[in-house]
C-alpha cells in the first residue's frame, strides 16, 4: 500500500501545481493586463517543466517497483 499512496502524492502534487499555475497566469493578467505575457510565459514554462518532471518521476517509481517484483518472483 505504501506505493500507492506515493504515486497518489505526486498525482496530488501535480494536479495542485497546475491550479496554482491557473490561478497565477489569470492573476498576472488581472493585475497586469497586457504586460503579464512574458510572466505568463514563464509560469507555463514553469508548469510544463514541473508535470514532466513529476511524468519522469511517476515512470521511475513505476520502473522500480516493476524491477523489485521481477528480482522477487527470480528468487
Amino acid at each position: 500500500m505504501a506505493g500507492a499512496s506515493g504515486g497518489d502524492n505526486l498525482r496530488r502534487v501535480a494536479i495542485a501545481s497546475q491550479a496554482a499555475g491557473f490561478i497565477l497566469i489569470i492573476t498576472l493578467e488581472t493585475v497586469l493586463g497586457d504586460d503579464a505575457r512574458p510572466w505568463q510565459g514563464a509560469t507555463l514554462a514553469a508548469m510544463l517543466a514541473t508535470a514532466a518532471f513529476l511524468a519522469l518521476m511517476r515512470r521511475y517509481r513505476r520502473n522500480k517497483k516493476r524491477r523489485q517484483r521481477e528480482a522477487h518472483d527470480d528468487v
